[in-house]
């Protein structure tokens, strides 16, 4: 029986251990036996007497919190269970903090012990208090733009967008204890970097993974750095297929804009600000990748974020701006648009990474259009058989025939250029023969 998160087996016991106890009470409780081995088989202990006292009483008087610790027989052996109560509290160890994590113990240091002590306290790090800021620091041309906004989404009350900034801070939530938080700073003031390093993003246009060719820095605050980079991707970044509906002019773009407005919603709205590496946006020919360091609620996947889910901001005052704004709604729906403006758009559903402390999303083009298969150094023949093949659903080899006007060998040398360069893939036998678009797995 394999240990997991809540479970740990030893052989006998170590006054070391009462470390995994407080990695227990700091996470989410568990269960820690003595005289079991890795595999949860009993292996038995035979100062079982003398540690039903002493475990006890060393939990109390190191850790300072109460165990139940009880004794079990097997097959004439005895082994020790000891259940922890996750704790609301910060527990230490000797002025160590150690966490549970997986399978793992950590002793929290750093930032990871600041993040822990604040959640322990109920509070986030965008919710605590900055000293030696004021209403009157902040950037007055974002509170009207703020105005503008919030009045339009109609998410909070009129009466409160004619208060005095002052008021309007308090009544998002932004000021405790007559402080403004950290929050407040990065929303409205003319320059959040003075007090978070990191704060601001970057935008890559990428050749290859180590070819940079050009790239742009949005700083600023928060409302100011979502205008700012939308303009600037859509502009320059991203291209537009220009038609015409009648005398109207109609661009559209290589990915929908609303899901890409909400990539960058989400990286602003979850990023870790603790940290001091900036929101990152790479784009390539071929797909773009926005990615931040910040961390899912606990216990979550990747799987969580693509089917209908709670809404569990990482910054919640921040969120909770946004949302008054009319920039993001509060019912976890982000992700979800995300992947149901790409499907209307015909481009393939997003792929979303994590990775204990990077979050990232992937948009990919359709990259069969002419363009991107030109640069994938095809002839014009397989070009054009490739987009038939995309219209149609497969190709044959009679048909790459008469597509193209070319001979059996000729037809058959173009496939299977392409089924080596993972372009097409075969199904059938050789008579009956299809060929499908490799869209990848």
């Amino acid at each position: 029986m394999p240990e997991h998160q809540n479970i740990e087996y030893k052989q006998g016991w170590r006054d070391e251990y009462l470390q995994w106890i407080c990695g227990f009470a700091n996470a989410q409780g568990g269960t820690l036996f003595i005289g079991k081995n890795d595999s949860g088989n009993v292996v038995g202990i035979s100062d079982y007497k003398k540690l039903m006292e002493d475990i006890p009483n060393k939990v109390r008087d190191v850790l300072g919190i109460l165990i139940d610790v009880n004794l079990h027989e097997e097959t004439n052996s005895y082994f020790i269970e000891i259940i922890v109560e996750s704790y609301p509290y910060p527990v230490n160890y000797k002025g160590q903090y150690h966490y549970r994590s997986g399978s793992t113990k950590q002793e929290l240091k750093g930032k990871a012990l600041d993040k822990f002590l604040l959640q322990k306290k109920g509070k986030r790090w965008d919710g605590v208090p900055v000293p030696k800021v004021s209403a009157n620091d902040l950037k007055q041309e974002t509170f009207d733009f703020f105005r503008k906004r919030a009045l339009k989404s109609q998410r909070i009350e009129e009466d409160a967008l004619t208060d005095s900034n002052e008021l309007l801070l308090e009544n998002l939530q932004l000021k405790e204890n007559g402080y403004l938080k950290r929050a407040a700073i990065l929303l409205f003031h003319p320059n959040p970097e003075n007090f978070v390093t990191g704060a601001y993003i970057k935008i890559g246009y990428f050749e290859t993974d180590d070819i940079l060719k050009f790239q742009d820095e949005i700083h600023g605050n928060l409302f100011s750095q979502i205008e700012k980079t939308m303009d600037l991707l859509f502009t320059k970044y991203i291209k537009a297929e220009i038609s015409y509906e009648d005398i109207s002019r109609v661009e559209k773009y290589e990915y929908p804009k609303d899901a890409v407005r909400e990539a960058l919603l989400n990286a602003i709205a979850h990023k870790d600000y603790s940290g001091s590496t900036p929101i990152q946006i790479s784009v390539y020919a071929d797909k773009i990748i926005f990615w931040n360091e910040g961390q899912l609620p606990e216990n979550w996947t990747i799987k969580n974020l693509l089917e209908k889910h709670a809404s569990r901001p990482y910054n919640p005052d921040i969120a909770n701006a946004l949302f008054r704004s009319g920039y993001i709604e509060s019912w976890g729906r982000g992700t979800i648009k995300i992947i149901r403006e790409c499907k209307l758009a015909g481009i393939p559903v997003p792929i979303f990474r994590y990775d204990s402390s990077d979050i990232s999303i992937e948009f990919r083009k359709h990259i069969y259009n002419e363009e991107y298969l030109q640069a994938f150094k095809l002839n014009n023949r397989q070009i054009k058989a490739i987009l038939f093949t995309q219209k149609k659903g497969a190709i044959t080899n009679k048909e790459y025939q008469l597509l193209n006007e070319v001979s059996d060998r000729t037809a058959l040398r173009d496939i299977e250029e392409l089924i080596e360069k993972t372009v097409l893939i075969k199904e059938g036998n050789k008579k009956g023969s299809i060929y499908k678009l490799y869209f990848g797995g």
